[in-house]
């Protein structure tokens, strides 16, 4: 296992305080030692960006999107790298939000001078780091769940899209556990609109009823007005779609403690935070590109990786977190391809390349989404995920039409 270097880029920056200053502390730059060929030393590396929300709503699952970043970077280099340069991680804290990004995005991109953007982060970040991204002409692989129809030249998405997430869980509802009519709660921004706005039409589209709908801050934590809702509605089931991470766990928690028995479809919660709710988390249903369940060797190495790599600091790997690993290998193979870090050439690659991961063959093809297999589950009491379905290679749908 490669021996990790945390580096300075801000003489007042440390790694705990990254976590609390967010971007205002500084840029933590990873630097792999020992695993690098000597051939390297003559070439300067290849710099990869990685703003995540190590702060705020994203807090709970960043770590685990850190861990899956450390990891290839250390495979890769130890395997000689990209067109023989070493690779280096510069992660920044977006604070989970619109503003924290700007300031990740234009250090990253015009401090650091990094040479792609990968990662998750929340809809809003996201959102507003896109024009950073164009003026600086950086290749950026988003690796989150998201509403959808976010399109860029510079921006290639290897996760899913309500289209392919929302049909499985409503699905099985309907038909194997006779729900008729559904209310519906999110955080009150793009991807909490825009998740449930699909899924109102696809409930509605299938005979179903939507008696309820009700959104708070994307930061919000007391659930006490709209579980009262909820619990006057009185309907069949349960579907939410909130920022991830922290809400997730605030919401499910007041949701077990109110006793509300209804069937609960969680459109945004990952199995590292499924783990971290506890025992609450049982029999909620989730739809994801990537559950530690997946029976494939590949699969089974990643797992073993992570655990030889970071031990008892393991954080469980998630559907946020296994396609960050994606992404920059789906980068290693575009540079190979265009035989250069030139972002144009880059970019002109990346929907040609694919990696055969955790996940299976991932392939950003599809006006820059990705066809991807995905999976119904349901936590179990000790946190992990049951799978019930597995839905092969479903489409994106129509998401950037203009970038064909």
């Amino acid at each position: 296992m490669s021996r990790i270097r945390w580096s300075q880029t801000n003489p007042v920056l440390t790694r705990a305080g990254a976590s609390r200053r967010g971007l205002a502390a500084g840029v933590l730059a990873l630097g792999i030692a020992g695993a690098v060929p000597p051939a390297h030393a003559a070439k300067p590396p290849i710099r990869i960006g990685v703003p995540v929300g190590l702060s705020g709503a994203n807090s709970v699952v960043a770590p685990s999107v850190v861990q899956a970043a450390k990891l290839a970077v250390s495979q890769i280099n130890a395997g000689g790298g990209i067109l023989g340069r070493k690779l280096v991680l510069d992660v920044a804290d977006d604070g989970s939000g619109a503003d924290g990004a700007v300031k990740a995005f234009d250090s990253l991109i015009f401090r650091q001078k990094v040479d792609v953007l990968i990662s998750m982060e929340t809809s809003a970040a996201r959102n507003a780091g896109l024009p950073v991204v164009a003026r600086g002409h950086t290749p950026y692989i988003y690796t989150s769940y998201y509403e959808g129809h976010s399109c860029s030249p510079y921006l290639y998405v290897d996760a899913w899209v309500p289209e392919q997430q929302v049909p499985p869980i409503v699905d099985y509802f309907m038909q194997h556990e006779h729900a008729k009519t559904f209310f519906l709660v999110g955080s009150d921004y793009a991807f909490g609109r825009g998740m449930l706005d699909l899924t109102r039409k696809y409930i509605e589209a299938h005979g179903g009823k939507v008696v309820g709908e009700e959104f708070l801050p994307m930061d919000a934590s007391d659930w006490t007005s709209v579980l009262s809702k909820l619990r006057a509605a009185h309907p069949d089931a349960l579907i939410s779609s909130t920022a991830g991470g922290a809400p997730n766990v605030t919401l499910t928690k007041q949701l077990r403690a109110a006793g509300i028995k209804v069937l609960y479809g969680n459109l945004a919660e990952d199995e590292g935070t499924a783990k971290a709710i506890g025992p609450d988390a049982a029999g909620t249903y989730l739809s994801q590109s990537y559950f530690t369940g997946i029976e494939n060797p590949k699969n089974t190495d990643f797992k073993a990786a992570l655990k030889k790599m970071f031990g008892a600091n393991m954080k469980t790997p998630n559907d946020l977190s296994e396609p960050e690993y994606d992404g920059i290998y789906l980068y290693k193979a575009a540079v190979e391809k265009a035989g250069s870090t030139n972002a144009a050439k880059v970019l002109k690659a990346l929907p040609t390349v694919s990696f055969d991961g955790p996940r299976g063959v991932v392939r950003m093809s599809d006006e820059h989404h990705a066809p991807l297999t995905l999976y119904l589950g349901e936590v179990q009491a000790d946190g992990s995920v049951k799978i019930i379905k597995s839905f092969p290679h479903v489409s994106p749908g129509d998401q950037c039409p203009a970038l064909k």
